[in-house]
């Protein structure tokens, strides 16, 4: 056999290994996966009735998550950045890590965009030389471009990496790093683009507004880095793949700085809607004060600045951040406050009230909401069964030992 078979073959093998905490979470994930599926079959068989959008709410939860995983898959680059240009080995040494989270990341992003379509299967209207894409007058195909490009980008960069090292040698720098400058600058496009497909709707004011495309980047490095300090802490206490503290704090930092940038942003957006009472102070009305009596997402924005304000001062204080256990708490603190903020906190609201004046109100429905766990949890079985193969690659206990006895010649 190959090497390139025996890789796959290797790894098939890796990833039915393991010990009971590692199938119960396998398992407890593809129950979570099961459910959600059940649910959208039955949404595929009565429609998005079956959800709490409607004429006048039509993005939800689903496009909530989308907006906010593309800025997780995006900050993938602030290990990918220090790792490859600035050459920190502490930082190299788990860069694959990242670039996994990517990867489940811009998959489970996908997924969301296509359980929030009513008719999934014409998506083959869209694929070039079946239908038109309609590049480049469609932002939509802009999007579907860059998403499907930083995909196969992260796919393509650790498997030549991880191959090599399977082979017992080095990856060759000058083959991989071209590709490395170009997915930095595609993680910032593949959330820029995403901006731009709000912002340009010039018939919903509350999303009409240049800054919005800086909030989602500053947002992405805050919320992406917090989970990549979550996610290095259990590969580090759980796995052979120890994690230098040095890397910790390095994410702790970005995470820090990111989120002081992305609550003066904020800032600024809630002054500018509020003291020039333009047309989007309504949708910020509704949003942080409530209108009309109105007011499902006022206890949730009012939280979510709350939880990243605390997040913000524990990062900030040198002290407190070093302290495991709070790092660790401000980091639930920033992921839980942006995805509020970023998700239904900006998606709804954009909404709400209509151009013709309604104020609709949306919630999601069960429906919705096990959906949307059966695809997190999707994307977390993703990144699972990655790190099973790549880690003990990365570490040299999973290599190639040349051709087998029967297999003939490599």
């Amino acid at each position: 056999m190959s090497a390139l078979g025996r890789f796959f073959v290797d790894g098939l093998r890796q990833v039915f290994k393991g010990g009971r905490l590692y199938w119960s979470w396998v398992g407890g994930l593809g129950v979570v996966v099961l459910a959600g599926m059940a649910f959208y079959w039955r949404q595929l068989d009565q429609g998005l009735i079956v959800t709490g959008m409607s004429d006048q709410v039509s993005w939800g939860a689903y496009i909530a998550n989308f907006t906010y995983l593309v800025g997780v898959a995006a900050a993938a680059v602030m290990l990918v950045i220090p790792a490859y240009v600035f050459h920190r080995e502490d930082v190299r040494h788990v860069v694959l890590i990242g670039e996994g989270i990517a990867v489940a990341a811009v998959v489970m992003s996908i997924l969301f965009v296509v359980v929030d379509l009513g008719r999934p299967e014409r998506m083959w209207h869209m694929i070039p030389g079946l239908g038109r894409l309609h590049f480049p007058q469609s932002l939509l195909a802009w999007d579907v471009v860059v998403l499907a490009g930083y995909l196969l980008l992260n796919l393509a960069i650790p498997f030549y990496i991880l191959f090599s090292r399977y082979q017992g040698r080095e990856p060759n720098w000058r083959v991989y790093f071209p590709a490395v400058l170009v997915s930095i600058g595609w993680a910032v496009s593949i959330h820029t683009v995403t901006a731009f497909l709000f912002s340009s709707n010039v018939a919903r004011p509350f999303w009409h507004t240049a800054v919005l495309g800086p909030r989602f980047l500053a947002s992405a490095f805050t919320s992406g880095p917090a989970l990549i300090v979550l996610t290095l802490q259990v590969v580090d206490r759980n796995t052979a793949l120890k994690v230098q503290s040095s890397v910790i704090g390095l994410m702790a930092l970005i995470t820090a700085v990111s989120l002081q940038i992305s609550l003066f942003l904020l800032g600024a957006e809630i002054f500018t809607d509020f003291y020039f009472r333009t047309e989007e102070v309504v949708a910020a009305t509704y949003l942080y004060l409530g209108l009309n009596g109105a007011n499902k997402l006022v206890p949730w924005i009012w939280s979510a600045i709350a939880l990243e304000g605390v997040a913000a001062v524990i990062l900030t204080i040198h002290s407190l951040r070093n302290r495991r256990v709070l790092l660790s708490l401000a980091c639930v603190f920033a992921i839980v406050g942006v995805w509020i903020e970023k998700g239904m906190g900006l998606v709804v609201p954009g909404f709400v009230p209509t151009p013709l004046g309604e104020v609709f109100e949306y919630s999601p429905s069960w429906g919705e909401v096990l959906i949307s766990l059966g695809i997190w949890a999707l994307g977390l079985l993703v990144f699972t069964l990655l790190a099973k193969v790549a880690i003990p690659i990365e570490l040299g206990t999973l290599q190639w030992r040349g051709p087998h006895r029967g297999d003939g010649a490599a």
